[in-house]
This record gives C-alpha cells, structure tokens and sequence, in this order.
C-alpha cells in the first residue's frame, strides 16, 4: 500500500491527514474556519516532518476536489499540485460528496435494504451541492447544484428509495422535505482522514488527476457578491 497525504479544504474545516496501509499515522484539523490560508501549509509542513523522521517516502498527495467552497477548493488544489509537483508523485482527486458518503457508511449502520446516500454541502439561500449514491458508490443523481424544495427527490422516494442526507447543507432539507422516507444524519464533515479509502482505492487503480491542468468540480459559476456599503467613486 501505498503513503499518502490527503488534504481536505472544501468546507468549514481545514484538515490534513497522513496515512499508510489502511492506517492513519498522524492528522491535523480546524473546525473554525476561514483559516485555511494560514493553517494548511504549516499541517503539511508537519505531516512531511513527521515522514522524514521515519523515513517513509510518500507515494501521492489527494486533495478534495470538490464541490464545496470556492477558496477553500483553490487553496486545497495549489498546495497539492505543488507538493506533488515537487515531490514528482501523482496527484489523486477525491469527490467531496463521495467522501461524506463514505464517512456515513463507516461510521452509521443503515438497516434498510434499499438506500441512497445524499450528501449536503451549503451553497446559496436554499441551493446545495449535492448527488444520490448507492451502498456501492454508484451515482444514482449526478453531483450538482440544487435548489430544495418540497418536490426536491420526489422520483427516488417514489421508487421506495430511503434517502440519508447529511452535511452542512441538510438543516436545509430538513425545512423542506418532511414526506416518509427521508432519514438525517448529523455531525458529517469531509475531512482529511476519512478521504483514506477513496485515496488508496484511487491509488490501486492508478487513477490519477493532472498536476498541471486540474481543476476543481465547482459545479456552477462563482458569483462574487456586492458589498453592503459600496464606495461612491466622486
């Protein structure tokens, strides 16, 4: 198996995590925010620190690629195309929305038989970012961005589907969506040692994401907003 950075900078949270053959040797994380310009390169520095004290040469870097905030994405992205750059290793790409999935999944034990996972991540008013997968990772609905409302996931739960959602974009939902057959799941977070599995799976696979020329999957357009109190030009 192989050593892996994972860097996880798509929400709220900035997390860094290293791990090697199923195990995590050492991890970093804020849950503060707005932060991640100031901390990421210092817990890299650490993770790399802590590989050369026991001589592990680390095999790749994975990043979150997304969707999820505008910065936090492009600061994820440049510190690990750098790093891999850098170090000459390949560089992964993790879905954020198959990482809460993931998450879910290992650490919550569904009993019905027929489930979609739906992850959350805040955007706009009323719109997430958000997909449907199976216990299989299959995407049922596509990762996009979504405007919620009562009808929002009326085919799946017509189909008999439970959906599980979860994320900093569910309390939305749960506004919204009171029909039978909608479960909630709180406390689920993308961060950096949960991104293990995806990464080494990704790694087995060698499925690989351009140093150069990747992007994150932002899934719409940024919009920058106005300030409240613009400046006259007089």
């Amino acid at each position: 198996m192989a050593n892996i950075l994972n860097i996880e900078t798509s929400t709220e949270v900035c997390s860094v995590a290293l791990t090697s053959e199923g195990q995590v040797l050492d991890h970093r994380e804020n849950y503060e925010g707005q932060n991640h310009a100031t901390l990421l390169s210092q817990y890299v520095k650490e993770m790399l620190d802590y590989a050369r004290s026991r001589e592990l040469k680390l095999d790749a870097v994975a990043v979150s690629i997304g969707p999820g905030s505008y910065t936090g994405l492009r600061i994820g992205l440049s510190e690990a195309k750098g790093l891999a750059f850098g170090l000459n290793i390949p560089l992964i790409g993790v879905n954020t929305l198959q990482l809460m999935t993931v998450s879910t999944m290992f650490n919550h034990f569904i009993e019905e038989d027929k489930v979609l996972y739906v992850p959350m991540i805040d955007a706009r008013r009323m719109e997430v970012y958000t997909a449907a997968y199976s216990p299989a990772l299959e995407a049922v609905l596509e990762p996009q961005a979504m405007i919620l409302d009562e009808q929002s996931f009326g085919n799946l739960l017509e189909q008999g589907y439970t959906l599980v959602m979860m994320g900093n974009g569910s309390g939305k939902a749960r506004q919204v969506l009171t029909r039978d057959g909608v479960q909630f799941i709180d406390g689920i977070k993308p961060v950096a040692v949960d991104m293990m599995a995806l990464a080494e799976k990704a790694w087995r696979e060698q499925d690989f994401i351009d140093v150069a020329y990747s992007t994150p999957l932002y899934l719409k357009e940024f919009q920058a907003t106005k300030p409240k109190n613009p400046v006259l030009n007089l």
